[in-house]
């Protein structure tokens, strides 16, 4: 098993350095210091690798915006928490929050979005579920609470990606900050 993970976080490496297409399985196979019969043996391919990968990380992700996401009729507060969720997990995963962000913005037929696409509609879900539980109290948000939910996640994902490569700070005053702009254009 120490083999198994070990292969994973020298392909999250790579993947994140070079990208998915860049890098072939030999090279993960070097890093990793296992034969390719053992990453075949774990994963199928070095498509069953990413996912793998993928469905390791993203659980982490979706269960940390569950426990964030649990709203108790204060959007506001529920919506600093998700934001400050998402900072922090990118903050502590770097590399698989930028190679995910990477695959969801690459071209639809490639491997990395098709891999991370069943991935990144949960997510949606979990933020979609937030704002239809807020329709009671403000009942003008009625049918938009997927446009919400994109729009939440994308605002988040850009301070992220500034965030990472140094620009911005990902702390609770850019959180609530961001989170006081997007309720600009959710309660009009």
């Amino acid at each position: 098993m120490e083999n198994r993970k070990h292969t994973l976080d020298c392909a999250l490496h790579l993947f994140a350095a070079r990208g998915y297409d860049a890098v072939g399985v030999q090279e993960i196979v070097d890093l990793a210091g296992v034969t390719k019969p053992t990453l075949y043996h774990y994963f199928g391919s070095k498509r069953g690798l990413l996912e793998a990968l993928l469905a390791i990380h993203y659980g982490k992700l979706e269960a940390t915006l569950r426990e964030a996401a649990h709203y108790s009729s204060d959007l506001p507060q529920t919506l600093k928490r998700i934001v400050q969720a998402l900072f922090d997990f990118a903050q502590q995963n770097p590399a698989f929050y930028r190679l995910q962000l990477g695959f969801w913005f690459a071209p639809g037929e490639s491997d990395g979005h098709q891999a991370v696409e069943q991935f990144n509609r949960r997510v949606n879900g979990i933020l979609e579920q937030v704002f239809l539980s807020a329709v009671r109290e403000h009942g003008n948000m009625r049918g938009r609470h997927q446009a919400y939910a994109i729009t939440l996640l994308g605002m988040a994902n850009t301070y992220i990606a500034m965030g990472l490569n140094g620009a911005l700070r990902l702390d609770e005053n850019l959180a609530e900050q961001a989170v006081r702009q997007f309720q600009y254009g959710i309660y009009s």
